[in-house]
């Protein structure tokens, strides 16, 4: 019964925090499914961090909870939390590498800086610390170690990452963090406090957004190289992606504001894009 709620409590937080993954995942078959849940609750964990705490040594804290909490479940010493034992179930169940874990926790710990990054190369880098290795252990889950997948799971999450970051602007700026690359703002002669203060015309950013937009729909053309080489049972794991696109679609139309409502809102297409993705065998 513990088990169930927890699993229950996983899907809240996904569905509620992370709602384009808990539709694809909806899609998917058993037990995948329970470990794409699993796996997505834990990685709300560790991305809410910087949001949820008052200043960075209690972020690194909890960080460090969660690190030390990664290791009991791979040396028999599990901790009771809600999303640690459906954790552990896909661990056992998958054979899932401790390596992307930690990888996944050390990353985390940039959210923690309040300096943007300096470059949209800097960005793309932490772009792929925060999603690849999430992407990576949803491929062990689905059964998947090794082939044309791997590579298509890099620039999906690249894809993924980077939309998420141009659509999570404005509540970042809530939140009092910048993401976008401070060559780029220099160069549209904008600032972070001028984001930060809500002092933009609507296409003041649209020179550092859609450099950035270009490069998350060129990672998503070359995930979809080599679709047909990746197995069936693996494309729930590439589901997310194609949502991604809807993303990209709208910021387009959008003119590259982050701030305009049309990015911020989420496309009703939706649920018949990944159920046309599930039927047609792509992302």
């Amino acid at each position: 019964m513990a088990l169930a709620e927890d699993y229950n409590f996983c899907a809240a937080e996904v569905r509620r925090f992370d709602h384009d993954r808990y539709l694809s995942l909806l899609l998917a078959e058993e037990p995948l499914r329970r470990s794409l849940l699993a796996l997505y609750a834990f990685n709300l964990e560790i991305a809410r961090t910087a949001e949820s705490v008052s200043e960075p040594m209690i972020g690194q804290i909890r960080l460090q909870w969660w690190r030390d909490s990664i290791e009991g479940l791979y040396e028999g010493a599990a901790r009771r939390h809600a999303v640690i034992q459906p954790l552990e179930e896909a661990i056992k169940a998958g054979q899932l590498s401790r390596g992307h874990f930690d990888a996944l926790i050390e990353a985390r710990e940039r959210d923690l800086d309040p300096d943007p990054p300096e470059s949209l190369a800097a960005l793309e880098r932490y772009a792929e610390a925060t999603a690849v290795p999430l992407m990576l252990l949803a491929l062990e889950a689905s059964g998947v170690r090794e082939g044309p997948a791997l590579k298509a799971a890099r620039h999906a999450g690249l894809a993924q990452a980077l939309t998420g970051i141009l659509r999570a602007t404005a509540f970042l700026a809530r939140q009092r963090r910048v993401l976008l690359p401070l060559k780029g703002m220099k160069a549209a002669e904008v600032s972070a406090q001028d984001i930060l203060d809500g002092r933009l015309a609507p296409s003041a950013l649209s020179p550092v957004v859609r450099p950035i937009a270009e490069r998350a729909a060129r990672h998503l053309m070359l995930a979809r190289r080599d679709r047909k080489q990746i197995e069936r049972h693996a494309l729930p794991v590439f589901w997310p992606a194609t949502l991604a696109e809807l993303h990209l679609r709208r910021l387009h139309a959008a003119g590259f504001d982050p701030f305009d409502s049309r990015v911020q809102e989420a496309p009703p297409a939706r649920p018949w894009r990944l159920l046309g993705a599930r039927l047609l065998g792509r992302f």
